[in-house]
């Protein structure tokens, strides 16, 4: 593919990323519309915008580079991502809703009548978004490099500037319009191309590859205990994303947010047929990219590879624009959900505050980038829902199901899910990921467990510090709105 292709593509999705936001700017007056968009967006809309946030780096390079590696393993990985979200249906998108929280920190200190509470959870959601942006840039930079032949810092940092404008002018409302946007950008991105290929293939008499090249890199299948593990971390993790959990506060009510998240479930899943496409072709017609480690850039290369000429350099260019769509609507998500949290607790909660602490949570993220490199996006950001599985999500599951949770046992819970799961990270980081023992590379399936039983064990222990406060908070979490009408 030629690089003035990459650019284009990238500047063209840049530049309307950028008008769409500012469009969001004329209509963002309010402090609730930076923060949730004045709780005005109706199902259809959110769904949109959440697949967009949601589907990030891992979902549109590194789910097919992972196919094309491990082959059926690395199919837990859609389904996992999409099952999350029936989980969030069942057990948290209309209760947290109806809790009428701005962010997780508001929630857990409503439930728990805390503010050390508060502090941690606050500490615990940015350190989660941080985690969650990094593998975003580093999907940018292999981008860049790979279809322009640019530095990869390039991609990075545009990827910053870009969502800073954005967020920093219209905030919650204007980014739901970019990421609504982006997840359909996204999809036809992925769709028109592989459609193209397979027609090609079809019409040349294709057939699929000899037996030689079904295992492409030689690797052994994972065992039961790293896909239950890699199961666990993406259902639990799902349930605690603060920019997907942020969605659900800008519903009409709780009953436009299980809407929502029907919704979300149907566009996930037929998002996830096309890059499980784009492994199986790879893996079929391309195995050499798994062996030269350019499994995360087969969804780049495969058209210009497969179809070449002035027709596969035009496709190319479509997925390298859906690609940044990526980047730019789910660092974008994030950045609004670390903004809300960082102005309201440290900078006043102004709308003023709130465009300041957007720009550090672009910023720090990006220095992290910079620094290192990761040539597995799934896979880091695996261990990111690990991480959130392990923190935020039992926070959540019980302040919204069990009366007896405390401030103390929803802290020790939290810092022992924190310490269990970060201290697997660098553990794996430091041995690398020869030297790293397989209970340490999948660390949710004794993490979360971990987590999860200390938080009950300590509020048991200190029942006397139940709130007041908590049969009327537990009573609106529960008790079903009539929706509104103009919900339609």
């Amino acid at each position: 593919m030629s690089p003035a292709v990459g650019l284009v593509a990238l500047v063209v999705v840049s530049v309307a990323t950028a008008v769409i936001g500012f469009y969001g700017l004329r209509i963002s007056r309010t402090t609730g519309d930076f923060y949730v968009a004045s709780r005005t967006v109706r199902p259809w809309w959110n769904a949109s915008a959440i697949g967009g946030e949601y589907l990030s780096a891992a979902s549109f390079l590194g789910v097919a580079g992972l196919i094309l590696l491990s082959g059926t393993d690395a199919l837990w990985f859609p389904v996992g991502y999409t099952a999350g979200y029936l989980m969030l249906l069942l057990f948290v998108a209309a209760p947290l809703r109806r809790s009428g929280a701005y962010t997780i920190p508001d929630f857990t200190e409503a439930r728990l009548d805390s503010r050390a509470v508060r502090r941690v959870t606050s500490v615990v959601v940015v350190v989660v978004g941080w985690l969650y942006i990094v593998p975003q840039l580093h999907g940018a930079a292999l981008t860049i490099r790979i279809t322009t032949g640019l530095p990869g810092w390039v991609g990075s940092v545009c990827v910053v500037i870009v969502v800073c404008l954005t967020v920093v002018a219209g905030g919650m409302r204007s980014i739901t319009f970019v990421q609504a946007f982006q997840y359909w950008l996204k999809l036809t991105a992925l769709a028109v191309p592989v459609l193209f290929i397979v027609f090609t293939l079809l019409g040349n008499g294709s057939t699929a590859v000899a037996p030689a090249v079904v295992n492409p890199t030689g690797l052994a299948p994972a065992g039961p205990y790293q896909n239950i593990s890699l199961l666990v971390a993406l259902l639990f993790g799902t349930l605690g994303l603060p920019h997907v959990l942020v969605r659900f506060y800008t519903n009409p009510d709780g009953h436009s947010a299980r809407r929502t998240t029907l919704i979300v479930l149907g566009l996930l899943s037929v998002f996830y047929l096309f890059p499980t496409a784009y492994g199986l072709l790879g893996r079929m017609f391309r195995p050499e990219l798994a062996r030269s480690g350019q499994a995360d850039a087969v969804v780049l290369l495969l058209p210009g590879q497969l179809i070449g000429g002035t027709a596969g350099d035009l496709l190319s260019a479509l997925v390298v624009a859906g690609a940044f769509a990526a980047f730019l609507s789910t660092t974008s998500g994030l950045v609004v959900s670390l903004a809300g949290v960082i102005s309201q607790d440290v900078l006043g909660g102004s709308v003023r505050g709130f465009r300041l602490a957007a720009v550090i949570s672009s910023l720090v993220p990006l220095g992290f980038a910079l620094a290192t490199d990761s040539l597995a996006l799934a896979g880091s950001v695996g261990l990111v829902f690990a991480f959130t599985a392990s923190t935020v999500c039992p926070v959540l599951l019980l302040g919204i199901w069990w009366r007896g949770l405390t401030d103390t046992g929803a802290i020790a819970g939290m810092v022992t899910g924190g310490l269990l799961c970060g201290g697997a990270m660098v553990s794996g980081s430091v041995l690398g990921a020869a030297g790293t023992p397989f209970w340490l590379a999948q660390p949710a399936a004794w993490t979360v467990p971990g987590a999860f039983a200390v938080m009950v064990l300590v509020s048991r222990a200190t029942k006397g510090r139940v709130p007041r406060t908590m049969s009327r908070l537990m009573t609106r979490l529960h008790t079903p709105e009539r929706p509104l009408v103009t919900e339609r």
